[in-house]
This record gives structure tokens, sequence and C-alpha cells, in this order.
């Protein structure tokens, strides 16, 4: 490619590391910056659960590759690609968390700005397990990382892009995300709770309380006549 015809390209990871397969998504995009380098007109990002946060990225972006766990209603671990037009439909026909609803809105705003990037591809794969604080990816899902890679790499070479393999693997400048240190140094299920924070779920806001009777909000010998 010439320098005028190097597309902007932007690779990005989207979801919940808390959890479990929700991950997928920036687990994708941790094997990508720890074991390939890109030309610089290739950006690669996590884009977690920043929702309209991302928007500049995505303006600016001539090419996007988004990686998620996404609900198709196929097999736990199934690899879906989904292209274009249809990637908006697929984001939301069965949204899953707030961080998908978020993205829909980055990219119909990108399209209302008129800065919508000119090719679109989403690489999907369908969750196993969603409700378990701290989780890692399932087996099924975790299976999927590299293909999903090699699913974006031919379609990068198609843009006439070619990525690096790293004989080393590159040390992450944040180590909290490295999947191996959050695999290892997951409390047991004793001491931390795997439905969400304990602070939370366990405080005075989820207690179970009986039903109020209606006469006790409303009383209903109570003349409003001529009071407005």
């Amino acid at each position: 490619m010439s320098g005028a015809e190097r597309k902007r390209i932007l690779l990005l990871g989207i979801g919940n590391l808390l959890w479990a397969d929700e991950g997928f998504g920036v687990r994708v995009i941790e094997y990508l910056q720890k074991h390939y380098r890109f030309p610089d007109q290739v950006q690669v990002v996590d884009g977690g659960t920043q929702g309209v946060y991302l928007i500049e990225h995505v303006q600016n972006a001539e090419v996007l590759v988004v990686f998620d766990a996404v609900d198709y209603g196929l097999a736990p671990g199934t690899l879906k690609r989904v292209e274009n037009a249809d990637v908006p439909n697929f984001l939301g026909a069965k949204k899953m968390s707030l961080h998908q609803t978020g993205f829909q809105e980055v990219l119909a705003m990108a399209q209302m700005l008129g800065a919508y990037p000119e090719s679109l591809l989403l690489i999907g794969v369908q969750p196993e397990e969603l409700e378990d604080y701290g989780g890692s990816l399932r087996p099924s899902v975790k299976a999927q990382i590299q293909p999903a890679i090699e699913l974006a790499l031919a379609y990068l070479a198609d843009c006439g892009v070619t990525a690096e393999p790293l004989a080393t693997e590159v040390e992450l400048a944040d180590p909290i995300l490295n999947i191996g240190r959050y695999e290892t140094e997951r409390p047991d299920a004793d001491s931390a709770c795997r439905l969400g924070d304990e602070r939370v779920v366990r405080s005075a806001a989820f207690e179970v309380r009986p039903p109020q009777p209606l006469t006790d909000a409303l009383p209903i010998d109570v003349d409003y006549r001529g009071k407005y």
C-alpha cells in the first residue's frame, strides 16, 4: 500500500472482565498486544465497558474490527463473524450487558456525525457463563481467542496489512489485566462472593421485606375535591 492508501484500522475489544465470558473481547486484545506487532496505521484498543467514550476512536477508524461476547443463540463457544450493516443488529439483538447498548450508541453517533467506518467486522463468541463475578473465560470460550485472531488477521491481510508475530511475549503496562494473574489470584468462593460485590448484595437494600398494604401508601378517605 502507498501512504495515500493506508487506511486507519482499529482493533477493538469490548466487554467486562469481571463477569466470566463477558471478558472475551478484552482478552483477545490482551493476547494481540502481547504477541503481535502491527504497522502504525493499526490501533489495538481495550475498550472495556467505556461505551460512548469510544466515539473518537470509532470516528477516526476507516476499518473497525470488534471482538466481543455475543448471544447468537448458538452452542457455547461458537465463533461467528458479522460484517458491515449487520453488526449493530447483532449487538442489539440480545443484549447481555450495558456495554453492548453503549457501543450501539457509539456506532449510531458516529453515523449521525458523518464519521462512520468504511468497513466493519464483528468477531463474536457465544458465551457459556456470565453469572460468575470475578470468574475467567470458560475453556470453550478461551479456546476461541486464537481462532478469533486468525479471522482478524485474514481480514487485515485483505486490507493489505500484515501483523508480525513476536518471538517473545510482551509484558503489559498494567499487570492487573494479565489473565494468568487474574486466574491464579482469585479468592476462593468462601471468601469472595461469586454473584457480585458482597458489599452490595448483602446490604440492607437487598433485604426481603414484606409487601406494604396499598392503603398505607394512599389514604382512601381523603376528599381531594376543590384542591386544584
